[in-house]
């Protein structure tokens, strides 16, 4: 998304950015709606509204960036405490 991004900002000479939503419903528009509706029905019509619609207004590479550091930290060993003390000698 950042790639197509970039390709556009150059070829329009102005800071292009997709929201993430546009992207989405460019690729797979079927997908996009049926988690609409299931947010709706599983979760809350108001989930949808300030909390979905806000991320999915996001610009595509942001929203992958922030998944990607979240799944980062949650899958990052933190180094014990000899390996830091053998690695800081």
């Amino acid at each position: 998304m950042a790639v197509v991004d970039a390709t556009r900002t150059v070829a329009a000479s102005h800071l292009v950015m997709t929201p993430f939503s546009t992207s989405w419903a460019s690729v797979s528009p079927h997908t996009l709606e049926r988690f609409e509706q299931f947010i709706q029905t599983k979760a809350s019509p108001m989930v949808w509204d300030p909390v979905v619609v806000t991320i999915l207004n996001q610009p595509g590479f942001a929203v992958f960036a922030v998944l990607a550091f979240l799944l980062y930290a949650i899958g990052h060993k933190p180094r014990s405490r000899s390996r830091r003390a053998i690695a800081g000698q």
